[in-house]
């Protein structure tokens, strides 16, 4: 571990995944997924993990090299592969009660030289076989979280113009900061933070839009909303029972929107890290829902296939709000890293939607999610679209227009 990184700021950072993040249960198990580069933050968080009553905690690594070896030696038959029978004992595992927490911190520019193509097959295929592991996930069915440890490699992406060391002290402290873990206790923190949030949710549910209208610099966009849709944004109780904060930092409430009732322009406001790839200045056009144009300045190939991947990747399964002055758009950084950047900036989401965000979505058949206008994919990649120059308009059920968001700020204080 970097130096750099401070060990008391570390530590806090994995007590407060255990204990407001995902809020371990005593006996229930705890199933982590992380970079062998944050083994430090998961020894932490399996500390706190047992101290708080863990009745197992199972660590699963990924590590750069191996990925690129893949890559550099594999067989072409290799890149539609993936471990289907590990994905099916994770979702036995969440099945069986347990929690699930994700690091990120991997390297957003590791793939940066490999073939595009290659790239895409082993997305989809990873996305195919991890299905049965991600439905507990996408369904809420248990308590999660994600958190960030700042990887040498990751740092010197955010960083790139200061030793790495440093870069990783840098990066520590910006995580620290955007995780609302200063003060006394952070306990503190997120549930101020979590209840000024339910405000905003529980004023969108009573309003019951039936659409937002965008507008701004190459963005005229109405976006119908799912029937049934629910807002939701801070801490939630999973199905389980259990109260989570599924991501740290979160500055976002969101909904579904309705996948067939989408039209107009929309530009994107920053840059979109994906497969080890920059895509910039995104301007797409929506037509009953679907993109039916998208073009980029930088990485369009990229955009243009991740379009392709199924019938569902052209049509978005989320829609997030965030004030442009939220903590981590103020901090001026481009993270590179959805989980950082989805929380500068209000964003669509590409691909499948959660089911939880539409009234008994979690008990609906696909079918019947589908008729209520919930998207089904097995992509969902987070853009932003929101800045200071963007209103938002909620659109009643009878026509009427209530302002939402003014230059990028509630319009509702």
């Amino acid at each position: 571990m970097s130096a750099h990184i401070d060990p008391e700021k570390l530590d806090r950072l994995a007590d407060v995944a255990v204990r407001i993040g995902v809020n371990l249960q005593p006996g229930q198990d705890l199933l982590i997924t992380a970079p062998i580069a944050a083994l430090e933050l998961v020894r932490r968080i399996t500390v706190h993990a047992y101290k708080a009553g863990a009745g197992l905690v199972t660590p699963f690594f990924s590590d750069d090299e191996i990925t690129l070896a893949r890559y550099e030696n594999a067989s072409d038959e290799s890149f539609d592969r993936a471990p289907k029978w590990l994905f099916e004992g994770m979702a036995a595992a969440f099945k069986g009660g347990a929690a699930r927490m994700a690091i990120t911190g991997d390297d957003p520019m590791l793939l940066a030289e490999q073939d595009p193509a290659k790239v895409a097959r082993v997305s989809k295929a990873h996305a195919i076989a991890s299905k049965p592991a991600m439905e507990p996930i996408v369904g809420f069915e248990v308590n999660w979280n994600i958190v960030a440890y700042p990887s040498a490699a990751w740092a010197a992406r955010v960083y790139p113009n200061v030793p790495v060391e440093e870069a990783q002290g840098k990066l520590m402290d910006a995580i620290y900061a955007a995780s609302r873990l200063d003060g006394e206790d952070p306990l503190v923190n997120w549930n101020a933070h979590s209840a000024r949030l339910q405000e905003q949710v529980d004023w969108l549910n009573a309003q019951n839009f039936s659409a937002l209208h965008y507008t701004g610099p190459g963005t005229d966009l109405h976006l119908g909303l799912a029937d049934g849709n629910i807002w939701k944004g801070g801490a939630s109780p999973a199905l389980n029972g259990v109260v989570c904060q599924p991501n740290i930092p979160t500055e976002e409430v969101f909904t579904c929107p309705h996948a067939y009732k989408v039209e107009g322009v929309v530009a994107a406001t920053k840059p979109l890290a994906h497969q080890g790839n920059v895509i910039e200045d995104i301007a797409v056009r929506f037509e009953a829902g679907r993109i039916v144009e998208a073009t980029a300045s930088k990485g369009e190939d990229v955009l243009q296939a991740l379009l392709k991947t199924d019938d569902g990747a052209s049509r978005i399964g989320e829609v997030a709000l965030v004030p442009h002055s939220s903590p981590i758009s103020q901090s001026g950084l481009l993270f590179y890293n959805t989980l950082f950047d989805e929380n500068a900036s209000c964003h669509i989401a590409l691909g499948q939607c959660y089911a939880d965000t539409i009234e008994g979505g979690s008990t609906l058949t696909p079918d019947e999610l589908k008729q209520k206008g919930g998207n089904q994919s097995i992509i969902h990649v987070d853009w932003m679209m929101g800045s200071d120059a963007v209103d938002i308009d909620g659109i009643t059920k009878t026509g009427e227009r209530v302002p939402v968001m003014r230059g990028g700020e509630w319009a509702r204080r």
